[in-house]
């Protein structure tokens, strides 16, 4: 059984996708009333809310007869309610000591590799220069360090989908700095097909950068995105000597995996 903690943009249509395969799913939410949602879709459904000092609802029952566990719950640092997310997740890995659960996979970002020039992959060493990037990468730490979990952590860069994209936002900006350097995106279909890899064939103890392998300029690909959609194109600063980061995975190199992923043009 899997359990998916945080079912929301994109860890419920993972769920969904691991039920269309025969596989059961436990998910969580923190709305009560996405409760219906999910059982309606098959995922057996609980409210779990994690804090720094407490997890509220029935974390054990939700935990226990889970092998595989996906944490998907980014940090919530951008609000005036900024949280320590790494005691949040200290919390949950005291609960997982206790259960069944021998599989783990952590849902991170390439936020934690920084403001790093030039071609970063999974074996570069990451140096956030953020709050987030900085939390993402002592949480992945906690489970990683456990020698009684299988852990693979996925990087994944910024996130698309058909209802999300950042030129909706983009376009309402003016002096946007960096538009020279490349984009770093990915599809949620490829995240799902990426978490999806890794559980159905046991890819454990990886670190994964998912991140689509076309990288074009930032100025070039929301100009083209912005007109697709008849938004006002992005306006952008003058461009400074950065030259920006491009992040590469060799894991789906060498799994021969790029061939699946979505066209971040679509």
């Amino acid at each position: 059984m899997i359990g998916i903690i945080g079912c929301g943009w994109l860890g419920f249509p993972l769920a969904k996708s691991f039920i269309e395969k025969g596989i059961l799913v436990k998910g969580t939410t923190t709305s009560p009333d996405k409760l219906k949602i999910l059982k309606e879709e098959k995922i057996i459904p609980y409210w779990i809310l994690l804090s720094e000092q407490q997890i509220q609802g029935e974390i054990t029952d939700f935990l226990k007869d889970v092998r595989t566990l996906i944490i998907n719950v980014p940090p919530k640092l951008r609000s005036k309610k900024s949280e320590n997310y790494v005691a949040k997740m200290k919390m949950l890995h005291q609960q997982i000591q206790k259960s069944s659960i021998k599989n783990i996979v952590f849902i991170s970002s390439t936020s934690v590799y920084g403001a790093i020039d030039g071609i970063v992959t999974e074996e570069t060493r990451p140096t956030p220069n953020s709050e987030s990037g900085r939390q993402l990468l002592e949480a992945e730490g906690i489970f990683k360090d456990d020698a009684k979990l299988q852990t693979s952590i996925i990087r994944f860069g910024g996130l698309i989908s058909e209802d999300r994209h950042p030129v909706t936002m983009l376009s309402q900006r003016e002096h946007v700095k960096n538009g020279h350097h490349p984009v770093n995106l990915i599809h949620r279909n490829d995240c799902i097909r990426i978490i999806s890899l890794v559980v159905e064939q046991a890819f454990w103890h990886q670190i994964i950068n998912g991140v689509y392998p076309d990288h074009p300029t930032k100025k070039v690909y929301y100009t083209n995105e912005a007109i697709k959609r008849n938004l006002k194109i992005p306006e952008y600063d003058t461009e400074s000597s950065e030259k920006g980061k491009i992040i590469h995975s060799k894991f789906l190199e060498t799994v021969k995996s790029f061939n699946f992923l979505t066209s971040i043009t679509n």
